[in-house]
């Protein structure tokens, strides 16, 4: 029999999340940007796009018909717009409705409303809920592990440049590895209104603290899943507590020195998994570091092609929602497919576009579609939707 695991709901994976910054009521902002919109430069398409975001987010148009949830802007968001100058909101709402909207709907942009960039597959730590406990992933003779040219960033950073607001530099490895991080860091800062940045802080030094916040990164995710040792050593093998919580110190205080008026959301993120720490305790520690302390749902990313088929249907949203871009130049739909079982083909011979619409692609959304996920290797066995 199928088995019957919790559905993993990709829109929103936060189980909690608290913030330093007093929130303040956003939708007078969002009902001044809607008066403006006749007189802005932006074409009809996106125009709608705004409207129907606003309207939806300020409860004034009727349920959307199939059942789909209205768009709504939870906490994070919320903390994102008060940062934003109002010529750049209807930037935005454009990104975050079809982020958010355009996937759960299933609805089919021109590009992917988030692309994730990998500029290196390769890890320092071994977290046991994390793909790099497999060894058959991190064997260096099966051409997994690797780090990105910065030629292939710039390629990748130019197409997406105008029709992308939503870069994360991360996926399957630590991206502070990456011999051209800066570099990296530097080309695509002031392009994206969500430039995003996941690490360990193992490597977060005082040069990388400042190449981060010159390069306007958005939200920067300290993943740290624990607030005390040995918790922390057992869940990220091959980290010291010690040593990342000074490193993010650190970034707090050159960013309060040198940058204070930096666009940028800090977060400490933890999965929450079992016997994990207790969030009081996670907020306590890290709190005073970060705007945001959080936790996020656990999915057994380290070992999706080992577990068991189950009879989850709904189609995963992800598929309408973000590509990925692996260091080498393929191109996948997701993560949890870290082998790239997958893969839609490579940014190297062909443009991000292109892959996007691809039909391998869209066979891939069409299964979901149909509820048929029992053709797809992993998705049969993973709880995302």
């Amino acid at each position: 029999m199928p088995s019957k695991p919790p559905v993993y709901k990709k829109q929103n994976s936060f189980v909690e999340v608290r913030h330093r910054r007093v929130l303040k009521d956003v939708l007078p902002r969002l009902r001044e940007t809607r008066t403006r919109l006749d007189s802005t430069s932006l074409d009809p398409y996106w125009q709608s796009v705004v409207r129907a975001a606003i309207e939806e987010a300020l409860g004034e148009v009727p349920p959307p018909e199939g059942g789909y949830p209205p768009f709504t802007l939870h906490s994070q968001n919320v903390e994102e717009i008060s940062l934003l100058a109002d010529e750049d909101l209807p930037r935005y709402l454009f990104y975050r409705y079809r982020y958010d909207t355009f996937a759960r709907r299933l609805k089919l942009d021109d590009f992917p409303p988030c692309l994730q960039i990998e500029p290196t597959s390769i890890c320092n730590y071994r977290c046991t809920f994390c793909y790099q406990v497999n060894e058959e992933f991190t064997k260096k003779s099966n051409g997994m592990m690797g780090v990105m040219t910065l030629d292939l960033f710039q390629r990748i950073i130019d197409q997406a440049e105008g029709r992308c607001e939503a870069v994360t530099l991360a996926s399957r490895g630590e991206p502070l590895i990456c011999p051209d991080i800066e570099a990296m860091l530097r080309y695509a800062g002031g392009k994206f209104l969500a430039l995003k940045l996941n690490t360990n802080a193992w490597f977060l030094d005082e040069k990388l603290c400042h190449a981060i916040l010159e390069s306007e990164v958005s939200t920067v995710v300290f993943s740290a899943d624990a607030a005390s040792e040995p918790l922390y050593s057992r869940m990220r093998v091959n980290g010291n507590l010690e040593r990342v919580y000074d490193n993010i110190k650190r970034f707090r205080e050159i960013r309060e020195r040198y940058y204070p008026k930096a666009r940028v959301v800090t977060r400490v993120s933890g999965v929450k998994v079992p016997g994990a720490e207790e969030f009081e305790e996670m907020e306590k520690f890290w709190g005073g570091l970060v705007d945001q302390v959080a936790f996020v749902k656990y999915n057994p990313w380290e070992n999706a092609y080992d577990q068991s088929v189950n009879d989850i249907k709904e189609p995963c949203s992800d598929l309408w929602r973000r590509m990925f871009v692996w260091w080498d130049g393929k191109v996948n739909p997701c993560d949890v497919d870290f082998k790239s079982h997958l893969c839609i083909g490579n940014v190297k011979s062909d443009s991000l576009s292109n892959l996007w619409k691809s039909s391998k692609y869209m066979s891939l959304r069409g299964s979901h579609r149909k509820k048929n996920r029992v053709q797809c290797e992993p998705c049969v066995r993973c709880a995302f939707v």
